[in-house]
């Protein structure tokens, strides 16, 4: 009997399990959702005030500040970003934003020089992304360099800001920031 009732039990587990793999809409926690703007915005958990998340037709609007701005994300249940946004600054930082802007004018004359080497039309797509992604201009930069890994058909886009390298990797077809790392 007892090995009977165990079988019982362990198919009734399996069907459960199966039904629930069987599942079609693949949905994510708010948690999962935070989690995924966070690491999208490069801030941890400590750096995040002012956190809101709000379930509105089939997506998630996300905002919270850091130090270095504020962001807005639309993120699917499916844990896709639709739209992202992003504003530089806070009224505390006003006035170390206004110091570290001249020594970045006279980085952004040496950047311009280096922009005038050209990059192919995906490569600036690349680019465009990796830094859109971040929450920048490519003014905002320097020694942007980019290219293609054609094994794997991605590009790899790196840059400098504020002495911190930034390197990103870029599905070349479908221009989709894959990773980004700092440092």
């Amino acid at each position: 009997m007892m090995i009977k009732r165990n079988s019982l039990i362990f198919l009734t587990a399996f069907g459960l399990l199966l039904t629930g793999c069987s599942k079609s809409g693949f949905e994510i926690t708010k948690d999962d959702i935070l989690e995924v703007a966070r690491d999208d915005a490069n801030a941890t958990k400590s750096e995040c005030e002012n956190v809101s998340i709000k379930e509105q037709k089939g997506s998630y609007m996300v905002s919270f500040n850091t130090n270095g701005g504020s962001y807005e994300y639309k993120i699917g249940k499916d844990g896709i970003i639709k739209e992202r946004s992003f504003k530089r600054g806070a009224k505390e930082e006003t006035t170390e934003t206004e110091k570290v802007e001249e020594p970045v004018k006279e980085e952004t004359t040496k950047k311009e020089e280096k922009s005038s080497t050209s990059f192919d039309e995906g490569q600036q797509q690349a680019i465009n992304a990796v830094l859109a992604n971040s929450g920048l201009e490519q003014s905002d930069v320097t020694s942007i360099t980019c290219s293609l890994d054609s094994n794997t058909n991605q590009y790899t886009v790196t840059f400098v800001l504020n002495d911190v390298t930034t390197t990103a990797t870029v599905d070349a077809a479908t221009f989709t920031v894959l990773s980004t790392i700092l440092g």
